[in-house]
């Protein structure tokens, strides 16, 4: 509710002082789908590295990372508007506050705060309309996923999020407290962990066997990318594991599931068809 009325507060002084930003400096991958969602778009003159969708943010020039942009090439865009989550503010806001900029936080650790988010770059960017039928479709899209669901077996989940390419080493996983859980639940499962101040935690394998998981989503970050290939080639690696038997780890590098935005849909209808595969 804090971050809410913060986020508020600084798009009310904002819009009253500037009206329509017209040039817009996106630094977090999900503000960047939202303004999308919202047909904000055209605003944009600057993105993160991270960006990668919608597919035309391709022909945007990034200024950087997600927690270290480039100041001096992001101060060039002459931005009327800089945008991130409140993840990358303790390491940029500041810097930001130093060159004059306008900004704007929004918070996407949660779906509430997703659609807060929605509402708060409707605010900044004066299309109120179009985020709250986004808001509207989101919530519809995810009520839609949850009426499938309602009824079919509720097997425990752990949501893999982060390991060792090719082992089970360093092992991160996201807990009760993400929005990966909610989506999970959306889906028709529980997620295995109590909840953490971040949404996730480093696991052990003694902790994999005290969950003793129905299902584990394994996130893979793209065809090529440092987790390629099976995933079952380390899982067979603990073979004690039901899930493993069972064959119910699944490799997941759906683009969409990583950003918390309204591609969220995509992601619980995912979920959905991996944890129920006897609905399809």
């Amino acid at each position: 509710m804090r971050r809410a009325l913060l986020s508020a507060v600084l798009v009310t002084a904002l819009c009253g002082a500037t009206g329509e930003p017209r040039r817009i400096v996106s630094l977090s991958p999900n503000m960047t789908e939202i303004l999308y969602g919202i047909g904000a778009f055209d605003r944009l003159v600057g993105v993160s590295d991270y960006c990668t969708y919608p597919p035309q943010v391709r022909s945007l020039p990034s200024v950087g990372g997600w927690r270290n942009p480039n100041m001096e090439r992001l101060a060039g865009m002459r931005p009327d508007l800089v945008i991130l989550d409140d993840g990358q503010a303790a390491f940029i806001k500041d810097k930001l506050d130093a060159l004059g900029l306008r900004v704007v936080v929004a918070a996407d650790r949660s779906i509430a705060d997703v659609f807060t988010a929605m509402a708060t770059l409707g605010r900044a960017t004066l299309h109120e309309a179009q985020a709250e039928k986004l808001v509207a479709s989101t919530k519809e899209g995810l009520g839609a996923v949850s009426r499938r669901a309602s009824g079919l077996p509720n097997p425990g989940v752990v949501v893999i999020v982060d390991r060792t390419p090719g082992t089970l080493r360093d092992l991160y996983a996201a807990t009760a407290s993400s929005f990966y859980a909610e989506l999970v639940r959306i889906a028709g499962g529980t997620i295995i962990g109590t909840p953490t101040p971040n949404g996730f935690r480093r696991l052990g394998k003694e902790d994999l066997l005290a969950a003793d998981p129905d299902v584990i989503l394994d996130f893979i970050h793209g065809a090529k990318g440092r987790f390629a290939g099976d995933p079952m080639e380390a899982w067979r690696d603990m073979p004690e594991l039901k899930v493993v038997r069972n064959r119910r780890v699944y490799a997941v590098n759906e683009d969409f599931v990583p950003h918390a935005s309204q591609r969220i849909v995509q992601t619980a209808e995912l979920f959905a068809k991996l944890l129920h595969p006897e609905a399809r």
